[in-house]
Parts: structure tokens; C-alpha cells; sequence
């Protein structure tokens, strides 16, 4: 026993050394911390087969460190990430995209984690040509503060200025970075995505050299607190994926927290699936409210959140955030809204008060990592990769297929034409 745990000590210390993409090493020079490209979850999650890396959404200190736990303990490679409606420009939590990978590395160096953590800049939302612009500035800021992996998402758009903004930016993003697409904005049982976006898609960025690591659909849940039960279409999402086989693309799923833990082990299953985004659940469950086996947070015959006695937040703080809600309007998913005015009071609790929450979210999401995403003892996976690399750069999955010439900007605009697609109603669907 005493060797093998001298080779696991020697290949964590090798792939320390190596691993660690130059961003990471540049921020964090003196670091112990496998902070990874998302590439290698992905690779990782492939090796085993039938398993999804849960990217928790680090929307406060407490979901973090307790994700964090969760994954040392059941030995699983995860990501944490923040979209950038939670932590970009306009943020409403703390945690935002210039100090998470600050966050992750301190907080894995103080608790000795040891398994591998990609850092994901989700949902890097572009809506009109003037975001993409704008983006050309903003993007390298993000991998100067220690980002892994990075999601392209101009969903909002018609699928032409989809595909040409993935390409426009795509020369911002290091080549070693992970790398997610989306097609469909999440908007529950409208707009769902179709075959035919998707290998569109997928088709125009492979004909430019662009391989992406994730596709992100529209097919059938929402962000945030489902109330329909209706939730991820198994069937759409396995239909696409199998479409885009040859592409070597694997599948990202968007707005877990509504849906049952029977539906997640379906999509670990049956489809392409690698990679899970779980945000408004590890939120509602470090702030001590009332959540169903799968997180959706629990409502009183006056649509009123419960809040678990003795778990989470002080019951005097969650009054004091409720009497806030109030008073700005602010209902159901919208309490989201509530971490960036009451960060500072969160972190102000007693210890006893702060781990409890801490705790509370590591149990939640140990049991999704062991017993829903199938994602137990993928470390060693993630660092086998590594050592066998030889670098922090996993390389491509795949390789070009299409004929550039068939996917000039003149090509796209007509073939996106072409396209009967239905985006859904309109409205402010970000995570």
C-alpha cells in the first residue's frame, strides 16, 4: 500500500508540474493546486464511460469550498465555473470571472485538495455584433486571471451570426483551453434545438479547424427552478449527439438543478453527455432552504421558500434576505439576485454557521458525483491523461472533415438561411 500511494503522490507531483497551463502558472507560480484545461475532464469522463463531470457554479465561497470537498472525497474530477450573467461585467454575485480561478486555488491549498479542477468561464453570452467586439477585449482578460475553459455562447443569435461570432473569436481562446459551443438558448419546452443547427454548427467551425469539446443544447430544461417537470428531453439530446458522432464532440447539459436524479443517470447513459452545469440548486442548498432529492427548492402553499431549521444561513440573516427580496420585487429564480448584496454578510456568520453550509452543499453534490453522474475516481483518469500527454495541452479531439471552401462567411450566410429553426419565445433566459 505504502508504494502505491508513493506512485499516486509521484504522478500528482508530476502532473503539477506539467498539467498546469501557463495562465495558471503565471497567477499562481508557488501552487498545489491540479487547476487543469477543461480538455482533460472531458477526455477523462470519456476514458470511463457513462460519466459526467459535474461544472458547479461557484456563485458563492460556500458552494465552492463544498464542491470542492465533495470531489477530494469521492476522488472526481470537477469543474467550477461562474456564467456571465452571475459573474461578468454585470454581475449580481461576488464570485465573478476575474477572481474565481483565485478563489478555486487558495481555497485547494488550504484544504489540501488533490484531484484535478478545470476553471469555466460558462455562458459567455453574445447577443449582437457589438458583444463580439467587445468580447475581442475581454476574453484574454479572462484566461489572464486563470480561466481553463470557456463557453462561446451566441445562442441568442440567428445561427449564421452563431457560427461566424464562434469563428471571429475563436483566435482569442489558447489553443489548449477547453472549448464549448451552444446552439438554442435554454428555455425549458420552447425552441428546442434540432439536428440540423447542430450539425451546422458543428460542421462550419470543423471546416475552419475548430474542434469544440462541448455543445450545449436547447432540449427541454430551464435554468433555475423547474416548475414544469417536463425537463430534459433524453431522446432530442441522444438523437443529436448521435448525429454529430463523427465530430468527436461531446455534450454539455445546461439547467440540471430541475431535473430528477433518474433523468441526470439517463443522459450519463444514453447519451454523449460529459459534462453536467449544477448552479441554482448548490445556491438554494448552502443558504439552508428545503430542496428535493435532486435540488430543486421546495415552495409552502404561499409560494414562500422553507428554510431548514438549524441548516444553512442564521434564521436572522435569511429574514434580513428575505425583507431585501421584498422589497426590490424579487421572486422565485430571482433570488439569485441576493448574492452580491449579502456576500460580505455570509462570510461575516460564525464559523459553526459557515461550515454547516459548507457541509450541506459537500453532501449534495458527493452524492451526485457517486450516485447520479457516475463521476467517482475519474482523478486518476484526469492524471493519467496528463503523464501520458506529456503536457497541459490535450490536443484536438478531432480532425477536419468539411471542405473550407464550402464554409466561407458568403457560404454561411446562405446556408444559415436555409435553416427552419424556432428560437423560442423573447425574453432574458441567461443562467
Amino acid at each position: 500500500m505504502a508504494e502505491t500511494n508513493n506512485g499516486i503522490v509521484a504522478d500528482f507531483e508530476k502532473a503539477l508540474q506539467i498539467g498546469r497551463p501557463p495562465n495558471v502558472v503565471r497567477c499562481f507560480p508557488n501552487s498545489k493546486a491540479l487547476i487543469v484545461s477543461g480538455k482533460f475532464i472531458d477526455r477523462a469522463m470519456l476514458a470511463k464511460g457513462g460519466a459526467i463531470a459535474m461544472a458547479a457554479n461557484g456563485r458563492n465561497n460556500f458552494v465552492i469550498r463544498g464542491a470542492l470537498k465533495a470531489a477530494q472525497r469521492s476522488n472526481a474530477a470537477i469543474i467550477i465555473e461562474i456564467a456571465k450573467s452571475e459573474g461578468g461585467a454585470n454581475a449580481y454575485c461576488a464570485v465573478n470571472y476575474w477572481n474565481i480561478a483565485r478563489v478555486v486555488d487558495a481555497t485547494c491549498n488550504e484544504l489540501g485538495i488533490t484531484i484535478p479542477v478545470a476553471i469555466h468561464a460558462d455562458h459567455y453570452g453574445l447577443k449582437n455584433d457589438q458583444d463580439v467586439m467587445a468580447a475581442k477585449t475581454e476574453i484574454p482578460t479572462l484566461f489572464d486571471a486563470g480561466i481553463t475553459s470557456i463557453a462561446i455562447d451566441a445562442s441568442h443569435m440567428p445561427d449564421d451570426k452563431n457560427l461566424l461570432a464562434n469563428l471571429e473569436l475563436y483566435p482569442f481562446i489558447p489553443k489548449w483551453a477547453g472549448l464549448e459551443t451552444e446552439i438554442g438558448e435554454i428555455k425549458g419546452k420552447e425552441g428546442l434545438s434540432t439536428v440540423e443547427e447542430a450539425l451546422f454548427l458543428i460542421q462550419g467551425l470543423n471546416a475552419h479547424n475548430i474542434f469544440p469539446d462541448w455543445i450545449a443544447l436547447n432540449n427541454g430544461t430551464t435554468h433555475g427552478i423547474e416548475a414544469s417537470g417536463k425537463g430534459i428531453q433524453v431522446e432530442l439530446t441522444t438523437r443529436i449527439h448521435d448525429a454529430l458522432e463523427k465530430y468527436k464532440v461531446s455534450g454539455a447539459q445546461h439547467g440540471t438543478s430541475g431535473n430528477s436524479s433518474d433523468r441526470l443517470r439517463e443522459i450519463a447513459s444514453k447519451t454523449r453527455s460529459t459534462k453536467a452545469n449544477v448552479a441554482t440548486a448548490l445556491q438554494m442548498i448552502s443558504w439552508g432552504l428545503e430542496v428535493n432529492d435532486y435540488g430543486n427548492a421546495q415552495l409552502d402553499g404561499q409560494g414562500n421558500f422553507i428554510k431548514v431549521s438549524d441548516q444553512g444561513v442564521t434564521e436572522a440573516l435569511w429574514s434580513e434576505m428575505i425583507a431585501y427580496a421584498q422589497d426590490q420585487g424579487w421572486k422565485g429564480g430571482n433570488y439569485k439576485k441576493l448574492n452580491l448584496p449579502f456576500e460580505n454578510k455570509l462570510l461575516g456568520q460564525s464559523a459553526e454557521i459557515k461550515n454547516r453550509m459548507v457541509k450541506r452543499v459537500e453532501e449534495f453534490v458527493y452524492n451526485m458525483l457517486v450516485n447520479v453522474l457516475n463521476t467517482e475516481n475519474t482523478a486518476p483518469l484526469v492524471i493519467a491523461a496528463i503523464l501520458d500527454t506529456g503536457s497541459y495541452d490535450a490536443g484536438p479531439k478531432g480532425e477536419r472533415i468539411e471542405d473550407p471552401a464550402q464554409w466561407t462567411p458568403e457560404q454561411i450566410i446562405k446556408r444559415g438561411a436555409s435553416i427552419s429553426s424556432d428560437k423560442g419565445p423573447e425574453g432574458d433566459f441567461d443562467d
